[in-house]
């Protein structure tokens, strides 16, 4: 296959932007029948992502794997909020195949002690071979796989929580859907169930002046915030309008 002929079929098959996608596949296949699988994986609609094996997230190749949550541009902002606030201790929550982690790693100017966890096995492996640096990694549901001498010395928490409501995942892209495991995007009826549950355990492993940072819809903002302070922690709001993206902080204060 040729470059026009990538592009039509990418075309036809409803890929918005065939002509980048065209360019990537071109890129990143190893002989011709490499090409022609990943261009019809690709218009049957499997997510570029997964195709070529990488996602980009702030300069930054992630590999990524099916069963895994992508992911998305939008949360290089949270992982922004997090290298802005220069911690020395970071714990990231359902890490998933460790970008934020990543992006910390490689732009934060101090050493970092850095810990990880998702509830999913397969995560934390994909994940390990994303971070190049030293980190220390678990399986288990947020806060409960974490060492206690972690207790009251973590100056940021980061966790992009699942906040999809369960009422919108049927209209969620079909890629993402059929890809990605349930328990990554689904937030329960409001979409904050795993969101509150993150705010209420926070706040014994948090330093003072701590901050936990996660990523929501901007309509779920008066319930978020509502639910940090309800928790003692000091709420703020911080949006991206670029990304379209959304951070809720909470800091504890004592």
């Amino acid at each position: 296959m040729i470059y026009p002929e990538i592009v039509d079929r990418l075309r036809r098959a409803g890929c918005v932007w065939a002509e980048d996608e065209a360019r990537l596949l071109l890129e990143n296949s190893f002989d011709q029948h490499d090409l022609v699988e990943k261009v019809r994986r690709r218009a049957e609609g499997e997510p570029l992502e997964l195709v070529v094996g990488w996602a980009e997230f702030r300069d930054l190749r992630i590999q990524v794997a099916r069963g895994v949550f992508i992911p998305r541009r939008r949360t290089e902002f949270l992982a922004e909020q997090a290298i802005a606030a220069e911690p020395t201790v970071v714990v990231e929550l359902c890490c998933g195949a460790g970008a934020i982690s990543a992006a910390i790693q490689h732009e934060s100017r101090r050493t970092i002690d850095l810990h990880a966890a998702d509830i999913d096995p397969a995560a934390v492996e994909l994940a390990r071979s994303n971070l190049d640096g030293p980190v220390h990694l678990y399986v288990g549901d947020l806060f409960a796989p974490l060492p206690e001498q972690l207790h009251q010395t973590v100056d940021v928490v980061v966790a992009n929580v699942p906040y999809v409501p369960t009422a919108d995942i049927p209209f969620l892209p079909a890629e993402s859907r059929l890809t990605e495991p349930g328990t990554a995007v689904d937030g329960g009826p409001d979409g904050l169930a795993l969101f509150s549950r993150l705010v209420a355990e926070a706040s014994p492993w948090l330093a003072p002046g701590g901050r936990l940072m996660s990523e929501v819809s901007e309509r779920q903002v008066p319930l978020a915030a509502s639910i940090v302070a309800g928790h003692g922690l000091r709420p703020e709001v911080r949006e991206d309008e670029n990304l379209g993206a959304t951070v809720i902080i909470g800091t504890f204060t004592t």
